[in-house]
């Protein structure tokens, strides 16, 4: 069996693919550029490139480069700043996961004739001997667990990949990459966004887009009119710092109109809802749900998952209810549902109320 690894110049795909080539696969390396000057400007550098290329070298694996740049544009970046400018709080990592990382470079793997791709994402995959499908289940080290960014992926998609970090700790792939004498053993783990690595998204789109988003109108929950904003687009729900309002008491986005480029802003009580609706769902242990469910759900990548039922809608959309209000759900970030360490499935929200 032939395995193409994903390689992004870190500990985790280097050891991705040490393991792969243990399990018995004949493996190359791949890794896709994604980003370029013109996106990342003086922090665009090829060391993660390099340092990929030193591993599969170590490793006495091919090696390929592949220019992702115009495709990570259109497909990642343009929906990224197309979500903002809706006035939604997008996740680039899902996108990217979706469209780029077990899509782009799935095909480029099966058009050099190999059966999967590996990768150093922390979950696994398990195939339904009854069903035939594909199960996303999350990894062993649940500090590290990655099942809630690869909630995207299809049947598919899963019949091609492998995660061989799944059953492994952080601290014992740290360990491995150090008795493989593997120069990324004590790199650092990515925390931002590639494209936006100083973490500031505003900055990026309006470098990025040349466009100048006009201030507008901070309502409060009457309508009233409060003070000045810099721009709808600058603000998400829950945000607390940088309003510059002087309330006499602590107010957070509540919510947007993008269309009257208004910030309506109230108390924290206000951020609390215990229904969203989401749309886009891929599900795992079935095609579709037709019955409600028992789950437990997590509405945003650092939340929590809570209890909740999970109801279907028409036109392939589904309602998630909690047991108790949860804050700050958020339009345009991913749903994701769980039965114990198995993914049931996730979508976009679209509503919450």
């Amino acid at each position: 069996m032939k395995a193409m690894i994903a390689m992004s110049g870190g500990v985790d795909s280097s050891v991705a693919a040490y393991l792969a080539r243990q399990e018995g696969f004949t493996c190359i390396g791949g890794t896709a550029q994604m980003c370029d000057r013109a996106i990342l400007g003086d922090a665009f550098n090829l060391q993660g490139v390099e340092d990929a290329k030193a591993v599969a070298q170590r490793l006495g694996m091919e090696f390929h480069v592949f220019d992702a740049v115009d495709t990570f544009k259109s497909g990642v970046i343009g929906d990224f700043i197309s979500c903002y400018e809706q006035g939604l709080t997008p996740n680039p990592c899902v996108v990217c996961n979706k469209r780029i990382k077990f899509s782009y470079l799935l095909d480029k793997a099966l058009e050099l004739g190999c059966d999967y791709i590996v990768t150093g994402h922390y979950a696994q995959v398990k195939q339904d001997k009854e069903t035939g499908r594909y199960l996303l289940y999350k990894a062993v080290d649940e500090a590290k667990d990655q099942s809630y960014f690869l909630a995207c992926l299809s049947q598919a998609q899963l019949s091609h990949i492998r995660f061989p970090l799944g059953d492994y700790t952080k601290a014992e792939i740290r360990e491995i990459a150090e008795q493989q004498g593997f120069l990324t053993a004590k790199k650092k783990d990515s925390q931002d966004i590639c494209f936006v690595p100083d973490g500031d998204f505003m900055g990026f789109i309006c470098r990025y887009t040349g466009k100048i988003y006009p201030e507008g109108k901070f309502l409060d929950m009457r309508g009233k009119i409060v003070g000045t904003h810099n721009g709808a687009i600058r603000y998400t729900l829950g945000q607390r710092k940088g309003l510059g309002l002087a309330m006499g008491e602590p107010v957070y986005v509540c919510s947007k109109d993008m269309d009257a480029n208004t910030v309506t802003v109230g108390p924290e009580e206000a951020l609390y809802t215990n229904t969203l609706i989401a749309k886009d769902w891929n599900w795992f242990p079935f095609p579709a749900l037709t019955t409600p469910m028992q789950v437990m759900a997590k509405a945003r990548s650092r939340h929590i998952p809570q209890p909740a039922t999970v109801y279907p809608l028409e036109n392939g959309q589904a309602k998630v209810v909690f047991d108790t209000p949860q804050r700050a759900v958020t339009p345009g970030q991913t749903v994701v549902l769980y039965q114990g360490d198995m993914v049931v499935g996730g979508g976009t929200i679209s509503e919450a109320y």
